[in-house]
């Protein structure tokens, strides 16, 4: 009777992992082809471009916040014990910065390159610990790194498919790269600076801070897309009005951008689901197999071909990610 019930609790147990793994794929890869399908494809008769690519951080935004006071509605409350919602004001701005510069990476270098770019996370926090902090890290995690940044670097040193340049709207490896890495530098600060106010207050759950982050986020670029523009009429940046008279011309544009935004929200409760239930590290492995896959999924479905020593770039990144993750397997089971 025993082993039926432990046979059964594992079994369930299984599924749901399975579970967080279809939810946490499916949402953010098909995020994935719609944020690259808003970044190249051409609609309506003009062939027009969809240019506003940091409206999809406010939709997204917008969206969230929606979503987040709903599943506090019905699942959580407020407690006492969490943090308040004018905390997370000075981290949204960088979390409002960082995710636009990755989008707008986009219109610079292809999919691939940009997943590939952002998955470089691990290299900047090993500089700034080595440089700042004298961190002193193994062997097999300075080969990791070695991995990753030769990986990344290959790639951006070898030459895109004409096809693939066609799509972009101003090709510009060296400024989408830079962008990239300038993405992860404002995604490291937004990270710490939850986990320290999560730290202080212990009972604030994932969705009061999702509440709070696209709360200020949706504020800010309310403000920037917005109210800036009127104040001056040659603003250069992301115009707010101009996004959403595209998306009254060419509704398909803004069904892609609903339900881009739509599986950024659900693949944010898998996550939660995922490391509430298996913990980060599993979450970690999730979702960067599904890197890869976002990769081929680019490659094989949405037209990007890429070489032979591309792949074998990916291969690299994607090599020194799994040995990172070896690791932290290894050091969490001794």
């Amino acid at each position: 009777m025993v082993a039926q019930s432990d046979a059964s609790v594992g079994l369930k147990r299984v599924m749901v992992l399975a579970f967080c793994v279809a939810g946490i794929w499916s949402a953010y890869i098909t995020q994935g082809v719609l944020q690259e399908t808003l970044s190249t494809k051409r609609f309506g008769p003009e062939a027009k471009r969809f240019e506003h690519l940091a409206f999809l951080n406010f939709a997204q935004n917008v969206v969230c916040f929606i979503w987040s006071y709903i599943m506090i509605k019905l699942w959580s409350s407020k407690s006492t014990g969490s943090a308040p919602l004018w905390k997370f004001c000075g981290v949204s701005i960088t979390n409002t910065i960082g995710p636009t510069m990755g989008i707008e990476a986009l219109k610079y270098i292809s999919y691939p390159a940009q997943v590939l770019a952002k998955s470089s996370k691990m290299i900047p926090v090993m500089l700034m610990g080595t440089i700042l902090y004298g961190v002193k890290y193994t062997i097999p995690e300075y080969i990791c790194s070695f991995l990753v940044a030769g990986g990344v670097s290959t790639f951006a040193l070898l030459k895109t498919s004409s096809k693939t340049m066609k799509k972009l709207a101003n090709p510009n490896a060296p400024l989408g790269y830079t962008l990239c890495f300038l993405n992860l530098a404002f995604d490291g600060y937004t990270n710490s600076t939850q986990d320290l106010i999560k730290s202080r207050y212990p009972k604030t759950s994932p969705w009061d801070i999702m509440l709070g982050m696209n709360f200020w986020g949706s504020i800010y670029n309310a403000v920037i897309m917005f109210i800036v523009p009127l104040l001056f009429s040659n603003w250069p940046y992301a115009n707010g009005f101009e996004a959403v008279n595209f998306c009254r011309a060419h509704p398909e544009a803004a069904w892609d951008i609903l339900v881009y935004c739509l599986c950024g929200a659900v693949g944010q409760n898998f996550i939660f689901l995922t490391i509430s239930r298996f913990g980060s590290l599993t979450n970690t492995t999730i979702t960067t197999t599904r890197k890869f896959m976002s990769i081929v999924v680019s490659s094989v479905v949405s037209g990007n071909p890429l070489s032979a020593k591309q792949w074998g770039s990916v291969v690299m990144v994607f090599s020194g990610l799994s040995l990172q993750i070896l690791l932290k397997w290894k050091r969490k089971k001794a």
